[in-house]
């Protein structure tokens, strides 16, 4: 009992935070693009961060709840409605068996995440749940989701605490053009000063000819001042590569292992979400800062999952609605201490 799919979209999978430790055998990460948002999704419905969750890229899928359980959608707005009623993005919500989740096209960004309480019940190969497509392998039998499919819920649960109080703070709009902080290196030597400039001082516009894999930009030529090829070594996620035509690719969520272009920069962990949600046309400029910087981003956001699930989780006396200025919030309310 599950999600039956009616419809699939032009590619939902399966995804979660990816399989490590297995690149020197040439197995890519994979998971989700954009993890800020599965995580979100996770957190509302009561999962582990990591739980696998169905990823949809431009057009959500048509669903059908064949048992009872608790959902949420986070990243791109997709105009969901469930029995043809408006789903809130960022909420946690109830469907009953038989109710069918209809998923639309993104509004802004291209990216979004469904979580059901209990997570996906999909084989974990490799440590991951996530879907490699180039390699069909993990997830769903291998491959996105196609009408027919049925997904198994792995423990479905009708009702969960505070389902009132589980909704997201506002949001960041999601934007068509966007600047993302780098670490330059390691390969940031083998580029002239005037390269440099032109990488942190341009605007890149992302190419039709970008997927899970990479992101490719055009934009000015970014300068060698040596040869664009090096000895093959490891590709992390958020590598900025520059091969010789000057133009970068950034490597996304099914890299692979290891290449022999320059990597002039690397995208840092919070940003690389910004990125997954840019659609073919949208704008990207790059910041560079230090890499303490990048650590203190970098946990300022784990305390902030902290800081939701303490409140998702906590032992409310009461909860209200309450308006201000015309919207609507769910104010809860615990025993003193």
């Amino acid at each position: 009992m599950g999600l039956k799919v009616i419809s699939p979209g032009p590619l939902t999978s399966v995804q979660d935070e990816g399989r490590f430790g297995h690149q020197r055998i040439g197995m890519s990460p994979a998971g989700a693009m954009d993890l800020h948002s599965m995580r979100l999704a996770n957190l509302l419905v009561g999962n582990d961060l990591g739980e696998g969750v169905l990823e949809m890229t431009f057009l959500g899928p048509k669903l059908q709840f064949t048992q009872d359980n608790v959902f949420a959608l986070t990243g791109a707005d997709m105009g969901a409605t469930l029995d043809g009623v408006p789903v809130p993005l960022g909420q946690a919500w109830p469907a009953k068996a038989g109710s069918v989740l209809q998923i639309g096209p993104a509004r802004a960004g291209c990216r979004g995440y469904l979580a059901v309480a209990g997570g996906l019940d999909v084989p974990v190969l490799y440590g991951s749940k996530s879907t490699l497509l180039r390699s069909g392998l993990g997830g769903f039998q291998g491959r996105k989701l196609a009408a027919g499919d049925t997904i198994p819920f792995a423990s479905p649960r009708a009702q969960i605490p505070n389902l009132a109080v589980r909704r997201l703070p506002p949001q960041p709009p999601i934007s068509k053009e966007i600047t993302v902080r780098v670490i330059l290196g390691p390969q940031d030597d083998r580029f002239t000063k005037e390269g440099l400039d032109t990488f942190l001082n341009s605007t890149f516009t992302v190419d039709e000819k970008s997927d899970r894999m990479g992101y490719r930009l055009n934009g000015p030529k970014v300068e060698h001042s040596t040869d664009a090829n090096i000895i093959s070594d490891g590709i992390p996620l958020g590598a900025v590569q520059i091969p010789g035509s000057g133009q970068p690719i950034i490597m996304m969520s099914e890299h692979q292992g290891s290449g022999g272009y320059t990597k002039i920069a690397n995208i840092i962990s919070v940003d690389i979400p910004l990125v997954a949600q840019c659609a073919p046309g949208d704008k990207i400029r790059f910041q560079a800062i230090k890499l303490d910087l990048a650590q203190e981003l970098y946990l300022a956001q784990r305390a902030q999952y902290e800081r939701l699930r303490q409140v998702y989780d906590q032992d409310f006396k009461s909860t209200y609605r309450v308006s201000v200025n015309g919207n609507t919030y769910c104010v809860g309310i615990s025993p003193a201490k």
